[in-house]
């Protein structure tokens, strides 16, 4: 896949996400992932794979949350395998406060997967949300 078939991929997966299927990038995740939250917030580490990161990262996230982050693209750059995407997610913590939360996720796409993602994000919003 080039760099405009790997962009579109992104943007399908996003589409359909913002449309309530939370999965959808999941799903285009390689299941040996290589995902990095930067930073030093609960969840800011190195997954190596799906698995890992949805137990580490997605799901205690989404734990803390109301309801589901709801995405809004802002950017999407490609060049040859690797895609930068510039995103903005919103939702509400269960104590009610809103969690607006820019990021911005660097991927290297093959055979139609994500195989390694770093996400740049707020990582002392997220901080937050383990306070309470």
């Amino acid at each position: 896949m080039g760099a405009s078939e790997n962009k579109k991929l992104i943007q399908e997966a996003f589409a359909a996400w913002g449309r309530g299927d939370g999965g959808a990038f999941f799903g285009i995740l390689d299941d040996n992932v290589r995902w990095t939250v930067i930073g030093t917030c609960p969840v800011s580490r190195t997954y190596n794979s799906k698995q890992e990161f949805f137990e580490g990262a997605t799901k205690p996230l989404s734990a803390k949350l109301a309801g589901p982050i709801q995405p809004t693209v802002r950017n999407i750059i490609a060049e040859g395998d690797n895609i930068v995407l510039q995103w903005e997610g919103k939702a509400t913590t269960k104590s009610g406060k809103p969690y607006n939360n820019s990021y911005c996720w660097v991927m290297r796409i093959a055979d139609g997967k994500v195989k390694e993602g770093t996400a740049y994000i707020d990582t002392e919003l997220v901080s937050e949300l383990w306070k309470g």
